[in-house]
């Protein structure tokens, strides 16, 4: 256990979210643990400017952060992300007893997707295509000069080196880590390499490189939609993959499918001196104020977040309980086939602790 009392700041996003947020407090509460809880209101009752500049100076005096999902309301979520250059999105994809998966058999499904966070096409560098026309480019594809003259909207995909080296890093460690505790020690690197020779050529590069350094390791790539359809086929084959930003999004909610949705799905996202902890399903607007929304994706993000401040013991049992909750099968929320409310099932996890 951790030997002093932690900071986390609470943010419990948008719409329906801070409903698995109260959930997940209640469940975190229940573990009596040294941490002292920063808690801000919804995003609905920010005030402009005053309430993110609150949020910033809370995060820069915290240990972490447990976020909820924002559809743009809860501001600070930039803050957490490129202020706090948490580099690595780690995406855990485990199947569990009861989770409502459409696969005839995802026992044993256990991977790790470790999305670059930071850069690729989510730096937002887009506008109209005619302000290219003073670069006169050329398309290696096609040999020829960039037609500006079309209406139309140019986005730039950003790979870098640095970013590239920091995040194959990371996966190798966590790789390391998995095999330790018994898992494959095998690492995915997938990009579209074969088009963007260039970009997600570098990205392949440097992670085969950083690979190289781990001989533990048993290294191995693929075309991003190649990938795609092993993901599906194959997802028993996966231990940890690493993608750039774009890729890595999109596999993650493609991996969640696999195992029973969204409502499943953690994540942390970690720098070298910060990590933030969140749900990767969205604001669920449409159930907002039904007392339905399943907590377990915030729950599992809450488990990982313990694990981060070192309380691994509980952050175990937090994990466990959840699961226990899906192997019972009494208390599940809508989307995974029950009919139980956020509140029957926050409180079956409760009495698993």
């Amino acid at each position: 256990m951790a030997d002093k009392t932690k900071t986390v700041v609470v943010l419990p996003g948008d719409d329906a979210a801070p409903e698995a947020m109260g959930a997940t407090m209640d469940a975190l509460r229940a573990l009596k643990l040294p941490i002292d809880y920063v808690e801000f209101p919804p995003g609905e009752k920010w005030v402009r400017g005053e309430t993110d500049a609150a949020a910033r100076k809370a995060i820069d005096g915290s240990d972490t952060t447990l976020f909820g999902s924002t559809s743009g309301k809860t501001t600070a979520i930039t803050y957490l992300r490129w202020g706090k250059q948490t580099f690595a999105n780690v995406r855990p994809v485990r199947y569990s007893k009861g989770f409502n998966s459409p696969l005839a058999k995802p026992d044993g499904i256990d991977f790790v997707i470790v999305r670059e966070n930071l850069e690729d096409l989510y730096l937002g560098l887009e506008g109209p295509l005619e302000a290219l026309a003073p670069l006169k480019l050329m398309s290696k594809i096609l040999r020829a000069p960039l037609d500006t003259s079309e209406r139309g909207i140019y986005a730039i995909k950003v790979i870098t080196e640095r970013a590239t080296r920091r995040v194959a890093e990371f996966a190798c460690q966590l790789t390391m880590k998995r095999k330790r505790a018994g898992g494959k020690g095998k690492l995915t690197c997938t990009s579209k390499y074969n088009m963007l020779r260039e970009s997600d050529g570098l990205f392949r590069k440097v992670v085969e490189e950083t690979a190289a350094k781990y001989p533990e390791i048993k290294y191995e790539q693929f075309i991003v939609d190649d990938f795609a359809r092993r993901l599906v086929q194959s997802p028993h084959d996966l231990d940890v993959v690493v993608a750039p930003n774009l890729y890595g999004d999109i596999l993650s909610d493609a991996a969640a499918g696999i195992i029973g949705g969204l409502g499943l799905a953690p994540s942390g996202c970690y720098g070298a001196d910060y990590a933030y902890f969140e749900s990767v399903h969205g604001t669920a607007p449409d159930i907002m104020g039904m007392g339905i929304i399943n907590p377990s994706a915030t729950m599992l993000s809450a488990a990982l977040m313990l694990d981060y401040l070192g309380f691994a013991a509980e952050a175990s049992r937090l994990d466990a309980a959840v699961r226990k909750a899906y192997a019972d099968g009494r208390a599940l929320t809508p989307d995974q086939g029950g009919t139980a409310k956020t509140s029957e099932f926050t409180r079956a996890v409760i009495a698993n602790l």
